[in-house]
């Protein structure tokens, strides 16, 4: 088995996590901006301000660089290509966004109209992400 090329990580996950905030903008600041805030004045919290977008933007460059390493761990495994790189996108996704969403859903902290496309959009949002940072992964 060969060692995993963190440059490459790196580059794939910076790819990725540009896509995802991308995405992520688009979904927040676009589509669902003020059904957020109305859901965190209902939960008496403020709006969402600049400070929290640069910690999201952070989180979000993590889960690409998560998945391209993941990618790059399982690619010994099962092989390179687009079917490992949608494996490494379902399991993460499956970890950062379905669970914790499933879990804000229960307890209706938000509605859950906007919980289920924001994990929806998730999933494409990972995907999509996770095959473009697989494409730049290259072994050593």
């Amino acid at each position: 088995m060969g060692h995993i090329n963190f440059s490459r990580v790196i580059l794939g996950g910076l790819l990725a996590g540009l896509l995802i905030n991308i995405s992520e903008f688009i979904l927040n600041a676009v589509v669902y901006a003020e059904e957020m805030n109305a859901a965190m004045a209902a939960l008496n919290k403020p709006p969402i301000d600049d400070s929290m977008v640069i910690w999201f933007v952070l989180l979000g460059f993590g889960i690409g660089f998560m998945t391209v390493w993941l990618y790059a761990a399982m690619r010994p495994r099962f092989g390179a290509g687009v079917g490992t790189a949608v494996c490494a996108s379902l399991t993460v996704w499956g970890l950062a966004y379905l669970y914790p969403n499933l879990f804000i859903m229960i307890m209706n902290l938000f509605p859950r109209q906007m919980m289920a496309v924001a994990t929806v959009w998730g999933l494409g949002e990972l995907v999509i992400a996770g095959v473009a940072g697989a494409w730049v992964y290259k072994e050593a």
